[in-house]
């Protein structure tokens, strides 16, 4: 992914099944960028499936002049007990640096957003590390606002 230049005309599409392949390698490079684990090990396959089921929505960034995909959005749906409202949840945001800056990522979050609003929900929410503040000023100047809570995971096995 790396060795992007700049790219005016940038492609957002929504992933499908068959994207998985292209998908994982994407989630791989954003896993170390947030300095999580990572395991390729059936990745795509589980990224397959959950496309295929419609549990996971996702959209890349392709640029446009050879279509290689350089980032990608995915979000799922939820429900908020505390409002009674259905929200989305969006899971990952995520750009290969040499496509940082450039518009990208505002493309994604717009089409999370179409999303978010067709399927009727209240709120689209999400996380970032607290030490990426470059993905923070880039929130806030959507308008987002920050709620402080921490996340805790629990790890149970393997799951599908």
């Amino acid at each position: 992914m790396a060795g992007c230049k700049a790219v005016t005309a940038w492609v957002v599409r929504a992933a499908v099944p068959a994207d998985a392949a292209t998908l994982a390698p994407l989630c791989a490079d954003h896993a170390t960028y947030e300095r999580l684990p990572y395991s390729a090990d059936g990745h795509a396959q589980r990224l397959h499936r959950a496309l295929a089921r419609g549990q996971l929505h996702a959209w890349l960034l392709l640029d446009g002049e050879g279509g290689n995909a350089v980032g990608y959005a995915s979000a799922t749906l939820d429900f908020a007990t505390l409002s009674g409202q259905r929200f989305a949840h969006m899971d990952c945001l995520y750009l290969a640096p040499a496509a940082r800056g450039q518009g990208g990522g505002q493309l994604l979050v717009q089409a999370v957003l179409g999303f978010t609003r067709a399927q009727g929900c209240s709120t689209l929410q999400w996380q970032t590390p607290e030490w990426n503040v470059d993905a923070m000023r880039f929130y806030a100047r959507l308008g987002a606002t920050a709620s402080p809570k921490q996340r805790y995971t629990l790890v149970l096995g393997a799951c599908e």
